[in-house]
């Protein structure tokens, strides 16, 4: 039913980019581009969310009484949950960069005067 059902789209595309799309990476050519890889990766992330969807949405669809069989239709709810969960996640992301240092300190310490070998502490260069 997942193939041929309401929700065969999904199925399909979460298919294609699971099962052949990461066939390209068979290919050298491919494999040493950076670009066609990024694009690669975030298809196969489109088919592993696609998946989980497809599970849970199919399997809710069909209940064991049929007056509960019908297609999912996000409500206005849905959706406010869904912008709620990313504001509430890059809010915590934007958080976590404020409190902790986002640069490494092995590239501060490179720049900075006490690195350069002719740098002696105490000392006023002339």
């Amino acid at each position: 039913m997942r193939m041929t059902g309401h929700y065969a789209f999904g199925f399909w595309v979460m298919t294609t980019c699971n099962i052949f799309i990461p066939q390209l990476l068979w290919f050298k050519k491919i494999r040493r581009n950076i670009g066609i890889l990024f694009v690669i990766s975030l298809l196969i992330n489109v088919g592993m969310w696609l998946e989980r969807y497809i599970i849970i949405v199919t399997s809710l669809y069909k209940d064991f009484l049929p007056s509960s069989w019908h297609i999912f239709v996000p409500t206005i709810v849905d959706f406010g949950i869904l912008i709620g969960s990313f504001g509430l996640f890059f809010t915590l992301v934007l958080l976590f960069a404020r409190s902790l240092p986002v640069i490494s300190m092995s590239e501060v310490k490179g720049v900075t005067e006490s690195a350069h070998p002719h740098h002696q502490i105490g000392v006023e260069h002339e």
